[in-house]
């Protein structure tokens, strides 16, 4: 291990203890049922979850079991942890691949991550269409999809490259989402997503 190695661990190890311990401090908060909250770029958002969200989210989860089974590594609003400055984030939906395993800490590993989808709040979609897209891509997670229910599309980011995903596929809802070429090789009905009809500023 060369002395890079050795400060990049550190720095990791330094990272995760932050993480740790801001969420030990939030679990002794009284943080409202109800409540996502995460952590981005070494802000903690807390956003409530609506009808509307978890309407997106069951349906998301719903058909990555119809397609892989009940077996799946599918998970939502779970903590993983990803590269960069106290990146504790909980995807709404999160796939790992098959053969994932816990770490010494017991926590899921970013590197398993096979694909993620997150649904807009209004109040941290800034958050999902910029820090997060670039974490995700830079943690090279092959698939990120994004459904806006305010705009009433999906956002499809493939190809993760220096930061960021060099391909994005506009789906409306009422069209499926044919992710089979990529590794989620399944493909979303968003025709019953619900709509928000609170416009984004």
């Amino acid at each position: 291990m060369t002395v890079l190695d050795n400060r990049i661990a550190m720095a990791e190890s330094d990272n995760t203890q932050r993480l740790d311990d801001w969420f030990e401090l939030l679990e002794r908060m009284p943080v409202p049922e109800g409540f996502k909250v995460e952590i981005v770029g070494g802000n903690v958002y807390m956003t409530p979850q609506r009808d509307t969200h978890w309407g997106i989210i069951r349906r998301i989860v719903r058909a990555v079991e119809d397609r892989f089974g009940m077996d799946v590594l599918v998970f939502s609003d779970v903590r993983i942890d990803f590269p960069g400055h106290e990146n504790g984030l909980c995807p709404d939906v999160a796939v790992l691949r098959s053969a994932a395993e816990k770490d010494d800490e017991g926590r899921w590993r970013h590197e398993d991550v096979e694909f993620v989808f997150e649904v807009i709040s209004e109040g941290t979609a800034a958050n999902d269409y910029g820090p997060k897209k670039t974490v995700y891509a830079t943690a090279e997670v092959p698939l990120y999809v994004i459904a806006d229910p305010y705009r009433g599309r999906c956002y499809v980011y493939t190809d993760p490259k220096n930061g960021d995903y060099v391909t994005r596929t506009k789906v409306d809802f009422g069209d499926d989402i044919d992710l089979t070429g990529t590794v989620a090789d399944l493909t979303v009905s968003t025709g019953a997503f619900p709509r928000d009809p609170s416009p984004l500023a």
